[in-house]
């Protein structure tokens, strides 16, 4: 995605006065500015900068709304609803059938070692941000088998 399509989200999200919305993309862009200043660009952000800094954000919420107390329930709530506007602009991810049509086109001399540890190295550097890490994970499970 690009950094300006995020932008652009939030200014039309500050003219709806949607403050739940706004609030939500803020921490997005304030994330991709972040990772871009730490990364030297700051002018022209690349698009897998803004995918990897979206995908870290959406994990930061899972990660609150699963230690996020039962007894808290708006919390909880508000979590969701920040989890459902970022989930708008996350990058679509490969599925487990896609990323298995991969491993064996690209993969398969590494997967016919068997080693996971050795598969999982040289296709993360791959998939990284393309398709979800668990998914990977049970796919090169699978196919070790």
């Amino acid at each position: 995605m690009e950094f300006n399509t995020l932008q652009k989200a939030m200014m039309d999200a500050m003219k709806a006065r949607d403050k739940e919305r706004k609030d939500s993309i803020a921490v997005l862009v304030s994330a991709v500015k972040k990772l871009a200043i730490d990364n030297g660009c700051r002018e022209d952000i690349p698009e897998n900068l803004v995918d990897q800094a979206i995908l870290k954000e959406i994990k930061s919420v899972k990660e609150q709304i699963d230690t996020c107390p039962a007894d808290r329930t708006e919390l909880k709530e508000q979590y969701t609803k920040r989890l459902a506007v970022m989930e708008e602009f996350a990058p679509k991810m490969l599925s487990a059938e896609e990323v298995e049509k991969i491993l064996t086109e690209k993969f398969a001399d590494v997967i016919a070692t068997k080693n996971k540890g050795q598969i999982m190295k040289a296709v993360m550097a791959e998939l990284k941000g393309k398709a979800d890490g668990k998914i990977i994970n049970e796919v090169v499970g699978k196919l070790c088998q």
